[in-house]
């Protein structure tokens, strides 16, 4: 079976768009986990910096991932983020890292 794709996507909004990242943040949730291959959407805070964010997402695989880029409401984010963010967003795609097992062990 292959690995699920996981994407960390984080944020760094301009003063004053704090809340306004949150909110379109949350509002992807629910339509990003009611498409095929969404296996987990979820945003963080961090705590002791109000204007950064992670989204922490889970992919069936690629294509999954692509299709979702095409939506909709991905395109509204995008355009959005564009306007509230103070430097592009960073997207990192990580996958499961083979475990070794030491030899004579």
């Amino acid at each position: 079976m292959p690995n699920t794709l996981i994407i960390v996507a984080g944020f760094l909004a301009k003063p004053g768009q704090e809340q306004r990242l949150r909110d379109e943040l949350d509002a992807m949730i629910a339509p990003s986990l009611a498409e095929d291959g969404c296996l987990g959407y979820q945003p963080f805070a961090d705590p002791r910096r109000a204007d950064r964010m992670v989204i922490v997402e889970e992919w069936a695989d690629e294509s999954a991932l692509a299709h979702h880029f095409s939506l909709p409401h991905f395109t509204h984010v995008a355009r959005v983020l564009e306007e509230i963010l103070a430097e592009p967003f960073t997207l990192r795609r990580l996958t499961d890292a083979p475990v070794r097992v030491p030899h004579g062990g």
